[in-house]
């Protein structure tokens, strides 16, 4: 069963001090911690998708077993991997990709700024 966009944002939502934010305008909702972007989410979008942060060695293994999973829209395509939620992909990896662009973005910040589980 396909993932909602609706599900993706409340997945981003429930990660410790994340905040909604919309600066490249009311499309595309963008979830930062500390002021960095962890997942984008284009909002009413014709294919429901969410780009993530991930390590380019298993973006590369994501992208080459799943054909829903492609380079980062806009992004740098060797951090960025964007999921077409219309797919097959499992929500509980969706979830878990969620949870893991969330990770990669905390561990590159100073352990003083990064949020309290």
């Amino acid at each position: 069963m396909a993932t909602t966009t609706e599900q993706v944002q409340a997945i981003c939502a429930e990660q410790p001090s994340a905040e909604l934010t919309f600066p490249f305008g009311l499309e595309i909702a963008v979830y930062k911690v500390r002021g960095k972007i962890f997942a984008l989410v284009p909002v009413d979008a014709e294919t429901p998708s969410v780009s993530l942060k991930a390590v380019p060695e298993h973006a590369e293994q994501l992208r080459a077993e799943h054909p829903e999973i492609t380079p980062g829209w806009h992004l740098n395509k060797r951090h960025w991997i964007t999921l077409d939620l219309s797919g097959d992909l499992p929500a509980t990896m969706v979830e878990d990709l969620v949870g893991n662009s969330y990770d990669r973005v905390i561990a590159g910040m100073p352990k003083a700024r990064r949020p309290l589980a």
